[in-house]
């Protein structure tokens, strides 16, 4: 079957071959009728590429990504898969990464200020707020398409979000816990960055479900919300180890991790069960040393990935939303901890 035509294109759409150069090369001059016309045609016709079953743009788009750093190793990883992967796709003209400081709203509109933003689509990842949901209205209302990372940001005009189900996550974790106690009974801990940051909210929320619902013997403590700062976690942590005796788990949803850590390696053994999410190379050594039993890994990798691959195709779509499409989660052990 050959190749479809601009021509083919123009008698499908029934507008001249000029529009359809003018729409597939983003130059001004088209009607936003004759534009949804010749997208529908191309993608109809198999003009446009695709990846994964996303229709991508027809030329090379320019992205930009706003990531919290902060102390954390998965965004780290992140940043690195966005960078690396967007780099030898020919459809990315250029691929910016600006570092937040922080996951404050704040941090995030600041950010957005101070660059000149070139580009069809951007990718961010920051709280629930109502002056983040603000900005993604602004970016949207200006023509930029923005995807959400990692955790999403609902009742705005986001085009698509990349991530795991945070809610099954945390369900994912409640149901780990409860079966590594077994018949115990005791008090779990609970520690998180923030429930500003819908993700956090989420996993929490579903791992309170489950064991509220599964495991009635167990007994969760006030959550503890670290900020992303590992001597709160720690001070939390050593606390609740020297001043709860029943203490048979802990659960850190997020940010806080080495702090966590650092208080259970010092209270020797035995060590109550310890969940964490996300493998990098701490929670690799802590699994391998023995310190936390199991990880709830986002992937990196893939999340990198698809987001550069989702922000293509939300830019390439005429839909104001692409399919939701989660990421599943991957439960890592110590037996299991797959290759670097």
């Amino acid at each position: 079957m050959r190749k479809a035509t601009i021509r083919d294109i123009a008698n499908s759409a029934d507008v001249s071959t000029a529009t359809v150069d003018r729409v597939l090369n983003g130059r001004a001059g088209v009607s936003a009728a004759n534009r949804q016309r010749v997208y529908m045609a191309a993608r109809v016709l198999g003009y446009l590429p695709t990846e994964d079953k996303v229709t991508l743009p027809s030329r090379p788009a320019h992205l930009e990504f706003f990531i919290p750093f902060g102390h954390s190793e998965f965004m780290h990883d992140l940043a690195n898969t966005i960078r690396d992967f967007a780099s030898h796709l020919p459809l990315v003209a250029s691929c910016t990464i600006h570092a937040l400081d922080g996951l404050s709203p704040e941090a995030l509109v600041s950010a957005i200020e101070r660059t000149a933003l070139k580009a069809s689509g951007v990718g961010l990842i920051t709280v629930d707020h109502p002056i983040t949901r603000n900005a993604i209205r602004q970016l949207s209302d200006a023509g930029v398409r923005v995807i959400t990372i990692a955790s999403d940001v609902l009742q705005t005009p986001r085009s698509a979000y990349v991530g795991v189900d945070n809610r099954v996550a945390g369900r994912t974790a409640g149901l780990m816990m409860g079966r590594l106690v077994g018949s115990s009974a005791g008090s779990l801990g609970l520690f998180m960055g923030s429930r500003a940051y819908h993700g956090h909210e989420e996993r929490e929320n579903g791992f309170r479900v489950v064991i509220t619902d599964q495991f009635p013997k167990l007994r969760l403590l006030p959550a503890v919300e670290t900020h992303e700062d590992n001597t709160v976690s720690y001070d939390a942590a050593f606390s609740l180890l020297r001043n709860c005796p029943d203490i048979v788990g802990i659960y850190c949803v997020g940010a806080g991790r080495a702090g966590v850590a650092r208080a259970v390696a010092g209270m020797g053994r035995p060590r109550p069960f310890v969940i964490f999410h996300d493998l990098t190379d701490l929670t690799r050594s802590y699994l391998a040393d023995d310190l936390i039993d199991v990880v709830i890994d986002q992937n990196a990798r893939l999340t990198g990935e698809q987001a550069v691959i989702r922000l293509l195709g939300s830019i390439a779509s005429t839909a104001p939303f692409l399919t939701l499409k989660y990421i599943e989660p991957r439960i890592i052990l110590r037996e299991n901890i797959p290759v670097r």
